[in-house]
């Protein structure tokens, strides 16, 4: 499963800036076009909706466990790649912090 973890926060962070790359191309780095733009039709409200709670609640489980890697540097990725990479990169962490934890005891 850890490799499994890897190879899938690989692919959730190039595939999102596949998205994004054409959109900051065409408008620069523009915030408030990019935040129009998750908002702007029914669909993609819905979708940016979604993301957003899902990564709050992202956030409440990796601050509430007491064993696992340090939560902050998993919500820094969650904002600037995306949640498709912190959440696997998150698992990944923790698989390999349990490994560590069991191959010393």
């Amino acid at each position: 499963m850890k490799n499994l973890y890897l190879i899938l926060a690989i692919v959730g962070a190039v595939v999102p800036y596949l998205f994004f790359f054409p959109f900051f191309a065409a408008s620069g780095i523009d915030l408030p076009a990019f935040l129009g733009a998750l908002f702007a039709k029914g669909a993609a409200a819905g979708f940016t909706a979604d993301l957003l709670i899902t990564s709050l609640v992202f956030w409440i489980y990796i601050f509430s466990r007491e064993a696992g890697p340090r939560p902050w540097p998993f919500v820094v990725l969650n904002l600037t790649i995306g949640l498709s990479f912190a959440l696997p990169a998150y698992l990944y962490a923790s698989l390999r912090a349990a490994e560590a934890e069991t191959a010393t005891a």
